[in-house]
């Protein structure tokens, strides 16, 4: 009997329902599967917590990403990217996307965050609905990875990162928001 594998290239990533699905530790899985605000769980866990946004604005996105807010192909979308920094030391690399026919009405404070949390106002608005959350773990060769180890974060080679991800839904708009934890997560 032949059985159909999916081939998952390392460029792509194998997003898994459940937490299981991607064989992390402990202390990784609980930093994971979390449900409650990143921000400020990281604000619990150090003395000054800091966002540094990376860029902002138009990108294309990625080939594990499109589907997730309903284009049909992998497009131009509105992206920021920042790293979460727990007493100057980065320890979440972020990435959101959303289509370009998003407006102000839906998301109305994305365009002007800056450096702030993007966390804090989607925990605070009572429109922001959170999807399911999905891991995976990200390979070298795939395309945030690459962003990542272009900005020499990490000291020692690493095999993968951990990541996760989740649509959050205001007024029918969807919003996708990537997290991949650095390794020194482990030091909080």
């Amino acid at each position: 009997m032949r059985t159909n594998r999916v081939k998952v290239t390392p460029s792509v990533a194998h997003w898994h329902r459940h937490i299981n699905g991607v064989q992390a530790p402990q202390k990784i899985a609980d930093w994971l599967s979390n449900r409650d605000s990143l921000t400020a769980r990281l604000m619990a866990h150090s003395e000054q917590f800091r966002v540094h946004r990376l860029s902002q604005g138009r990108a294309k996105c990625l080939a594990d990403e499109y589907a997730e807010i309903r284009l049909q192909r992998t497009l131009q979308v509105t992206a920021r990217e920042v790293l979460l920094c727990c007493d100057d030391v980065p320890v979440v690399y972020a990435h959101t996307i959303l289509p370009l026919i998003a407006n102000a009405k839906q998301w109305p404070l994305f365009a002007s965050l800056g450096n702030r949390s993007l966390g804090t106002t989607l925990f605070n608005d009572p429109k922001v609905k959170r999807g399911a959350l999905f891991y995976a773990r990200l390979h070298a060769r795939h395309p945030l990875v690459k962003r990542i180890l272009s900005l020499d974060l990490i000291q020692s080679p690493v095999p993968h990162l951990w990541a996760r991800r989740s649509i959050f839904t205001r007024l029918g708009s969807p919003l996708l928001v990537t997290e991949v934890f650095l390794p020194d997560i482990d030091h909080l």
